[in-house]
C-alpha cells in the first residue's frame, strides 16, 4: 500500500494487480466527500487503481467543496480564489500520488462530478502534461478558463483527450452549461474531445459510468488484462 497523500482519501486498489498501474483519480461534487464516487469504481477497468479525494473546504449544509459558492446568484458565483488553490494543490499533488503509487505516469485520469468536474477540467487545460485524460460530468467552466492566457499553450495540449457528459433533465446545472464546456474543448482538442448528452438529471448514471469506463479503457493502452493478471504487463 502506497503513502497517503495530503488530501483525505478513499482509495480502491486495482483487482487485477499490475506493476505500473493506470491511476485514477475522483473528484466529487460539492456538498460530498471521498466516499461519493467510490462506486463507480466498480463499473472500471480492473487494472486501475482508483483514489477519490475529499475537496479542502467544509460546505454547507454539509460534505465538502473544492470552492465556495455565492447562492445568492444565478448561476451561484465560485470563489475564485478557492478554486484556484485548489486547482494548484491537485496538480502539486499529482505526480506524488503517481511517485507514491508506482502508478505510470502516462495513464493518469481525471473523473470528476459537478463542481469536481469544474475541477478537472481546471487542472486538464492548464497541466495536461499530467494526465492522459478526463472525464467532466456535469460541469461548468469557470470563469478563468475562457482566458487563453490562463490555459496551457496549444501544443501542451496535443495529448490530451476528454470525455463530456451531461444530463439534459439536469435542473443545478443546465445542460447549456455542458455545451459551454464542448465549446470551449473543441476547438482546442478537435477529436481528442468526446461529448455525450444523456436523459438524465444532475447525478451518475449507470449508464454515464459505463460511457467512463468504455472511453477510460481504450485509452489504457494494448496491455491486456490476461497480462496485467500475469504480471508481465507494462
Amino acid at each position: 500500500m502506497f503513502d497517503r497523500p495530503p488530501f483525505v482519501s478513499a482509495v480502491r486498489e486495482p483487482a487485477v494487480p499490475s506493476p505500473r498501474p493506470p491511476l485514477l483519480v475522483l473528484l466529487h461534487g460539492v456538498g460530498a466527500d471521498e466516499f461519493d464516487l467510490l462506486p463507480v469504481a466498480d463499473a472500471l477497468d480492473p487494472r486501475l487503481l482508483t483514489v477519490s479525494l475529499r475537496a479542502p473546504y467544509e460546505a454547507e449544509p454539509m460534505g465538502y467543496g473544492w470552492y465556495a459558492l455565492d447562492w445568492r446568484t444565478t448561476p451561484p458565483t465560485p470563489r475564485l480564489d478557492q478554486a484556484e488553490a485548489s486547482r494548484a494543490a491537485l496538480a502539486a499533488y499529482l505526480p506524488a500520488l503517481v511517485a507514491s503509487a508506482g502508478g505510470d505516469p502516462g495513464r493518469v485520469f481525471l473523473f470528476g462530478f459537478s463542481q469536481g468536474a469544474a475541477m478537472a477540467l481546471a487542472v486538464a487545460l492548464t497541466r495536461p502534461e499530467l494526465l492522459r485524460g478526463a472525464v467532466v460530468h456535469s460541469a461548468r467552466v469557470l470563469p478563468f478558463l475562457e482566458q487563453p492566457e490562463r490555459r496551457a499553450a496549444p501544443e501542451a495540449l496535443a495529448r490530451l483527450e476528454a470525455l463530456v457528459l451531461h444530463g439534459t433533465d439536469d435542473d443545478v446545472i443546465p445542460v447549456a452549461a455542458g455545451r459551454e464546456v464542448r465549446a470551449l474543448l473543441a476547438p482546442l482538442l478537435g477529436a481528442r474531445l468526446t461529448y455525450r448528452e444523456h436523459e438524465a438529471g444532475h447525478f451518475v448514471t449507470a449508464e454515464t459510468a459505463r460511457d467512463g469506463a468504455a472511453w477510460i479503457q481504450a485509452r489504457l493502452g494494448p496491455e491486456s488484462t490476461a497480462a496485467a493478471r500475469s504480471g508481465t504487463g507494462r
